[in-house]
């Protein structure tokens, strides 16, 4: 039956939206952290870079015009560790719901500042990755398409998880265990079970 195969339609693109979505979160954060300057040694060197390499997305977050210069130098400094940190626990695929859940709105929040930033005709770079890469439709349909798997991978997810896997060779029941001369009935369910192929 479909709803007992181990690989069905929410399946798979729960496993897309955990390798896409984590591969490009993991890219992300790790462009904004590390590139343009890459210097990795010694460690002062290291740490000027990753310092400049901030400042620059620094530069990216303040050009939307959204943010106090507080709020600004808050989102330079966490958005690319939280971005490198999100993409590792998707991969991994543990909690994804709320990890889904996070990532879905994280992606709505860079559409609609995206396309504010579209609407109001500012000349600016997206700062999504490290290369310039200037706000437009085509980067507004991309983080839409984005949005819109991690929001159907966070549903499915959702429902995924009220099901048994379909190799734990359980079923749903709806009704409660029972006892006395219904024993008998759960042995002989428990002796059919148990010559299902493992």
């Amino acid at each position: 039956m479909m709803e007992s195969a181990p690989f069905t339609f929410r399946r798979i693109v729960i496993w897309l939206g955990r390798i896409v979505l984590g591969g490009i979160f993991l890219y992300a954060g790790y462009s904004k952290i590390f590139f343009p300057n890459r210097l990795f040694w010694p460690l002062p060197m290291l740490k000027f870079s990753v310092l400049a390499n901030l400042s620059n997305f620094r530069f990216q977050v303040e050009s939307y015009k959204m943010l106090s210069p507080a709020g600004v130098s808050f989102v330079a400094h966490t958005l690319p560790f939280a971005e490198v940190l999100l993409g590792v626990l998707l991969l991994i695929g543990r909690r994804l719901k709320i990890w889904g859940t996070a990532a879905s709105l994280i992606l709505l929040g860079f559409v609609i500042v995206v396309t504010r930033a579209y609407l109001l005709h500012l000349d600016i770079n997206c700062g999504c990755f490290a290369a310039p890469e200037p706000v437009s439709i085509k980067k507004i349909v991309e983080d839409s398409v984005m949005a819109a798997l991690a929001i159907f991978m966070t549903v499915f997810a959702f429902q995924e998880a009220r099901r048994p896997h379909p190799w734990s060779g359980g079923t749903p029941s709806s009704k409660p265990p029972t006892s006395g001369d219904d024993g008998r009935k759960d042995a002989s369910d428990d002796a059919s079970l148990a010559r299902l192929p493992t």
